[in-house]
């Protein structure tokens, strides 16, 4: 069985053919995903002409040292939140440079250990940034076990970048 679905698959399709349409270029920040939603576009033939770059920031050391994630927002509010979610997604787009428009964060705990009473198995922030704007994060309450939580963490950010590419102008 493929990993991801036929439907996935369309949907990325989608968000390809609507970037190239507007003329944006994609960026990513993966956590726990793992790079899972770069995979999912570049399985696409002629996804370069949308997708720049990836960044798979699983380590805290690493959403700072290659975002710009603040020490300071990790240490107040950890990897799995809004506020890191946010930061990622815009220091991707920083990283990236002047051709990407869009950038999604995804960080998250996908099992099966790693979670706590505030943060459970399943809660999965993502963000996304958009050039010269704010970046707008959403938390999810994912069910499954690991490969379904990351799936389904996959579909949310496909839906969050489709919904901001309608947005842009």
């Amino acid at each position: 069985m493929a990993f991801f679905s036929d439907e996935l698959l369309g949907a990325a399709e989608g968000l390809l053919d609507s970037c190239r349409a507007k003329g944006l270029r994609l960026t990513m920040a993966e956590s726990c995903t793992g790079g899972l939603v770069a995979a999912l576009l570049t399985e696409i033939p002629g996804s370069s002409d949308v997708v720049g770059r990836g960044f798979v920031t699983y380590s805290n050391e690493a959403k700072q040292q290659l975002l710009g994630v603040r020490a300071e927002t990790l240490a107040a509010h950890g990897a799995v939140s809004g506020e890191t979610a946010r930061e990622m997604a815009a220091g991707a787009l920083a990283r990236a440079g002047p051709d990407a428009h869009l950038a999604v964060a995804v960080t998250g705990v996908a099992g099966p250990g790693g979670g706590s009473a505030e943060k459970p198995v399943g809660t999965v922030w993502l963000a996304v940034a958009s050039a010269g704007g704010e970046a707008a994060a959403s938390k999810h309450s994912l069910d499954g076990d690991r490969a379904q939580i990351r799936r389904a963490a996959v579909e949310c950010a496909v839906a969050m970048l489709s919904s901001a590419v309608e947005r842009a102008d």
